[in-house]
């Protein structure tokens, strides 16, 4: 087993986008995936540090991917996407539609927005193409273990979500304009002002959510660092982390121990806690109780 990165969720700068791919570049990840996931509104500020990044990845012996959106509404996000598949590199699809524009026998990944949840969905997407699966972060480790299983037996690796905010859900509306009274046409860009997103709160004051101009996370950052020998053994080929402010390339290199030593649950989330000591962890769904139980 072994680590991938996702796309960047959250709206950052291109010298942080830039700085955040090279530091990428030391960490033990065997690959990573690049694309704007959320709103391709922010996709110009940024998206001229694609090929550098690229190419600092690939220099380092990582494998690259490009990630569509996980919602594609507009022609000009059609046209993005079908350009996805001309650029020469593995393409992970977070939205079905996605699919529309492939290349016929063209081999591609697939994000862990679309809803891989039976055999029998992995098997009509590994007979259009899928190489790789990252898996829904709601399953259960039993429904894992037999996606693991039908993958082995289709020729796809199969991932799971092992840090980071986790995916709910995404809007055609964005609740980041929204917060500041305006229309989403004329965002100004909110979202760039919460660089890991934005806290939402229950009426009595609890954390509840995190919104990401149209996208809802959990407000706890789930992990499977507890779980991994039991992923492993369940054939699962790796762990998905989130990008996150902060060391990440010290989050990877924990995250690269755990893989090499499996630990116990109590001790692989007391020591995320000493290194993350503001964030609020979770197990998520693999042991069957809420996504939301503390870890």
């Amino acid at each position: 087993m072994d680590l991938t990165i996702g796309p960047i969720a959250f709206f950052w700068t291109a010298a942080q986008v830039a700085e955040f791919y090279r530091s990428l570049a030391k960490t033990p990840v065997a690959r990573v995936v690049i694309g704007e996931w959320v709103c391709s509104k922010r996709l110009p500020f940024w998206q001229p540090e694609i090929p550098g990044a690229v190419d600092c990845l690939k220099a380092a012996g990582k494998e690259v991917a490009l990630s569509t959106l996980a919602l594609i509404t507009l022609k000009r996000e059609r046209r993005q996407t079908e350009d996805l598949f001309a650029a020469g590199l593995p393409v992970e699809i977070a939205d079905l539609s996605a699919l529309r524009h492939l290349p016929e026998g063209a081999p591609f990944w697939v994000g862990p927005t679309v809803n891989v949840y039976n055999e029998g969905t992995l098997d009509w997407l590994a007979a259009r193409g899928a190489t790789r699966i990252c898996l829904p972060p709601e399953l259960p480790l039993a429904s894992v273990a037999r996606l693991a299983e039908a993958g082995k037996a289709a020729g796809v690796a199969v991932e799971v979500w092992g840090h980071g905010r986790a995916p709910l859900a995404i809007s055609g509306r964005c609740y980041h304009a929204r917060l500041h009274d305006r229309a989403k046409d004329s965002c100004q860009f909110v979202c760039g002002e919460d660089p890991d997103g934005r806290p939402v709160e229950t009426l009595d004051g609890r954390s509840f959510l995190v919104v990401n101009g149209v996208q809802t996370l959990g407000h706890a950052h789930t992990t499977a660092s507890g779980q991994v020998a039991v992923l492993a053994a369940a054939g699962v080929s790796a762990l998905r982390l989130s990008p996150q402010t902060g060391d990440f390339a010290e989050l990877v290199g924990l995250y690269d121990e755990f893989l090499t030593h499996p630990r116990p649950a109590a001790e692989a989330h007391a020591a995320l806690r000493r290194l993350l000591p503001e964030a609020e962890l979770a197990q998520g769904f693999l042991d069957g109780r809420a996504g939301v139980a503390g870890a």
